[in-house]
């Protein structure tokens, strides 16, 4: 896989464009609140400052965060009401449907249901949690004997998901009762959304209250110790505020898990692209050895290098698997 291939260059620079706009209408005059670390709740360092975020790391257990934060009502309105969010929905999701689908969605769905068939019972519904263009719930739908019902709050996004023939609940995860949803065996899933929460703790909580003991949450979310974000660090295109708030890692991510009701916790980092997004921005990379990789290494070398990678936990692309425990948490 390439970057180009599901973020075109035209394309994703038109949308960071239309960010930087309704960063300053959003964010502009918004109150900030300080917030400690997602994770472990101690006071992170301030590392850098961004489209006038700051970001804090904490070195206790790495993660990385905005500090301080736009209050949650400012995200409300800036992913329900912004022309980027609108661009995101419709032009962005659009133009990389088939790309996206080929490339990520229809491998993702063979993954998840591999990875619940591992746990010797797969008669779970699916549930998943910013269901976005709704590309996930129909692959998986297609070999999947169970319900897949998508939770989808940007009203942009629940529609195109609503053409599509898909079943939706156009509410915030925090707003979702257990009225809206299957009665148990249920496997919550969530894709790129985690890094986006302006408070996780408060996320896996309402989680945790939707779901019976024994029920799946399977999740992807950006690492701060990936190889890309660690190499790139401030320039990363990963780091991209107001989006982006929160870089747990393998470790930091099991903590906060294991904090609101969760275990069974297993951690992987299938990223495939870690070598070519930093080939793809080279000049953001002072250190020497990389400089020389991505000068001297040929396809194969490169190749060999992701695969070690991935499976040493270090891109930046990480996935949990999980379950509430058989303790009722409510």
């Amino acid at each position: 896989m390439k970057e180009y291939e599901i973020r075109p260059k035209a394309i994703f620079d038109e949308y960071l464009r239309l960010t930087e706009i309704d960063t300053k209408e959003y964010f502009g005059d918004s109150i900030r609140e300080e917030i400690p670390c997602p994770s472990c709740n101690k006071m992170g360092e301030f590392s850098f400052e961004k489209n006038n975020f700051k970001y804090d790391e904490c070195h206790s257990c790495g993660n990385l965060y905005v500090n301080p934060r736009p209050i949650e009502n400012a995200f409300i309105e800036y992913y329900t009401k912004s022309p980027s969010s609108k661009y995101w929905a419709t032009t962005f999701y659009k133009e990389t449907e088939q790309a996206r689908r080929k490339k990520i969605w229809k491998p993702k769905a063979n993954l998840i249901k591999e990875m619940i068939k591992d746990l010797n019972d797969s008669s779970y519904n699916i549930i998943d949690i910013g269901g976005g263009f709704g590309v996930f719930a129909e692959e998986i739908s297609k070999i999947w004997d169970y319900s897949v019902i998508v939770i989808e709050p940007g009203p942009h996004l629940a529609e195109v998901c609503r053409k599509k023939g898909l079943i939706v609940v156009e509410k915030f995860l925090e707003d979702v009762s257990k009225e809206d949803l299957p009665d148990k065996r249920n496997c919550f899933v969530s894709f790129e959304l985690f890094e986006h929460l302006h408070n996780p703790e408060n996320f896996l909580n309402s989680l945790n209250k939707l779901m019976y003991p024994g029920d799946l949450f399977i999740f992807s979310t950006l690492s701060s110790k990936g190889l890309d974000i660690q190499v790139l660090w401030e320039n990363s295109s990963s780091v991209s505020p107001p989006h982006h708030l929160n870089f747990f890692n393998p470790y930091s991510v099991r903590s906060i898990l294991e904090k609101t009701g969760f275990n069974n916790i297993k951690v992987t980092t299938p990223g495939k692209l870690d070598i070519d997004i930093l080939l793809n921005n080279k000049e953001f990379i002072s250190d020497r050895f990389w400089n020389s990789f991505l000068d001297k290494a040929d396809e194969i070398e490169k190749i060999q290098w992701q695969k070690t990678i991935t499976e040493s936990g270090w891109s930046s692309h990480m996935m949990v698997i999980c379950q509430k425990e058989f303790k009722d948490y409510e």
